[in-house]
């Protein structure tokens, strides 16, 4: 603190400035507001908040109406990235994004509905129509911008127009542009997702009438690739998948509780059986015992002559009627039958006939497989080995015995389902497991993200603090002090400093002389003024005597 008030002393000096009181209180006044400058500078940025980003990868037009609508807000913003990405203290970043979404911001490259908002009166039935196609497609574009992987899309569609004939009708197409972001694909499913997506949003737009197209020009919905028969679809491809993880997830589930945590893996190789299987069968067997026969139909038929004369007579009325009693008497004998007396005509034989039809055994079987079904499954398991604790408290590790693995082994065939017809395989192997880096329970604090942001900022408010302190009590403080006890003081006026003589051989060391006091200066100015005022008086009313004293120094100095 010494070396700053001398410092500051003889400013006046090396600048070329009067040494006078007002000078050094100008001086001191000005290293006092340089010292509270730089302490302002220091807490500016102490208290300067942590910036955020609001928005990131927008449009110029997007951009230009978030700064507007930040400017009317009164939120501060700055630009980083090149001007890609727009930044808000990390308090408002929520608050921002609420007020801009309530405005429709950003409302991103295309145009949705809110085109049909601003319809010109007038406006023709075409530019009606090209209009509604435009929202169409800005917000199929604004759906498909939704998914992870797309960075943004165009949709483009081609809608025919309609016709009252039905062979010259034609179906919509659509054609989708997605750029993905880096180091991003997407799966067959997805691709699928997209095309029924667009298919389902335009009427009469059939799901093969959709293209895709990635920013480096792949067809992604290209379907000649499933219609093999060897190939699966991503549904199916899932379906395994899943499958397969469900098996691990089981015989992990079930061996860790033995074994510990962390102490087995396990992978499953499934394979599966998507064909389709329609079949119909009909059978026929040969026919049982006729007492057991199930009778189908019976027919019987039977044919004989009676004795008598046939009817006979003309056809009509009379002869349909029955005959009148008899009104000669009924003799018996030989002349009964006639007037001829011949012998009654003997009786002809009789014929039957009868059909049975039984029933036919048959049996018709109509049979259709479910896809999916497994054919077969291979599981691998590896078990380290079992963590112990011997006699000594020491941990130690041994292999598991024939018991143990046999059980290991019967949970996990149950676990997978197992089946020897099927032709399912098993392998469960006991190894020490090797670790390529020290196993670490948890991450020590020191070394947690979080801790280390909040040591930063923590730290920076602390090496704030302690800059202000510093120059508050290091230099304002005393300035502050100084600049307060000269201004106490009246004003004073400079003393020539008395030239001594210096004597041959005599060596007189200037630069280690102390400045006489202050109190001294003071009493040697007001007796210099005061001689100086005597001496003006004194050539005022003798101007003799001022003469003669000057011809006096004249001829002395002579």
């Amino acid at each position: 603190m010494a070396t700053a008030n001398q410092a500051t002393l003889a400013a006046p000096r090396f600048l070329g400035l009067p040494e006078t009181q007002g000078t050094r209180v100008f001086l001191l006044a000005s290293s006092a507001a340089a010292i509270i400058a730089v302490m302002a500078g220091i807490w500016m940025w102490t208290s300067q908040p942590d910036y955020r980003v609001l928005f990131a990868n927008y449009t110029d037009r997007d951009g230009g109406a978030i700064v507007a609508a930040l400017q009317q807000m009164n939120i501060p913003y700055k630009f980083t990235d090149g001007g890609t990405a727009i930044l808000v203290p990390d308090t408002m970043v929520a608050d921002a994004r609420l007020k801009l979404a309530s405005q429709g911001l950003p409302r991103g490259g295309n145009v949705g509905f809110e085109l049909m908002e601003n319809q010109k009166m007038g406006i023709s039935q075409f530019l009606e129509q090209v209009n509604f196609q435009r929202a169409l497609e800005g917000e199929l574009a604004r759906s498909i911008e939704t998914i992870s992987s797309v960075q943004s899309a165009r949709v483009h569609l081609a809608m025919p127009k309609d016709s009252v004939f039905v062979r010259d009708q034609q179906k919509p197409t659509a054609s989708v542009v997605l750029n993905l972001y880096s180091s991003r694909l997407l799966d067959q499913h997805q691709v699928s997702a997209i095309v029924h997506l667009v298919a389902s949003s335009v009427p009469d737009l059939p799901a093969q009438n959709v293209t895709i197209v990635d920013q480096s020009g792949n067809l992604l919905s290209d379907t000649s690739r499933q219609a093999g028969t060897g190939q699966l679809n991503p549904s199916q491809l899932k379906y395994v998948q899943d499958l397969q993880q469900e098996i691990v997830k089981k015989i992990e589930s079930i061996i860790s509780p033995i074994v510990g945590n962390n102490n087995v893996r396990a992978e499953a190789t499934a394979d599966v059986d998507f064909t389709h299987v329609e079949q119909a069968a009909e059978t026929y067997k040969p026919n049982p015992t006729p007492d057991s026969a199930t009778v189908r139909s019976m027919q019987s038929s039977e044919s004989g002559n009676r004795a008598g004369a046939n009817a006979s007579g003309i056809p009509g009325a009379l002869s349909n009627q029955p005959p009148t009693n008899a009104t000669a008497p009924i003799t018996t004998g030989a002349g009964a039958n006639g007037a001829s007396g011949a012998p009654a005509a003997a009786s002809s034989p009789s014929q039957k006939e009868s059909t049975i039809n039984y029933e036919v055994d048959k049996t018709v079987r109509y049979t259709q497989q479910a896809m999916g079904g497994v054919k077969r499954l291979a599981v691998a398991v590896v078990i380290n080995y079992k963590h112990e604790t011997d006699k000594n408290g020491k941990a130690v590790s041994r292999e598991l015995n024939d018991a143990e693995k046999a059980q290991v082994l019967s949970l996990a065939k149950e676990a997978m389902g197992f089946n020897q017809e099927r032709g399912d395989t098993i392998n469960v192997v006991n190894t020490q497991f090797i670790s390529t880096e020290k196993e670490a329970a948890d991450i020590p604090i020191w070394k947690q993200t979080e801790t280390i942001e909040m040591v930063k900022s923590i730290g920076k408010y602390i090496a704030g603090t302690l800059g202000i302190m510093y120059l508050f009590f290091g230099y304002l403080k005393p300035l502050i002090t100084k600049i307060m006890e000269r201004s106490k003081k009246p004003p004073q006026r400079a003393v020539p400093e008395p030239e001594e003589e210096e004597d041959e051989g005599t060596v007189v060391n200037l630069g280690n002389k102390e400045p006489p006091p202050e109190e001294f200066q003071f009493k040697s100015a007001q007796a210099y003024e005061k001689d100086l005022e005597i001496a003006k008086n004194l050539s005022k009313q003798d101007p003799k005597i001022v003469a003669n004293v000057v011809k006096t120094w004249v001829n002395s100095e002579q």
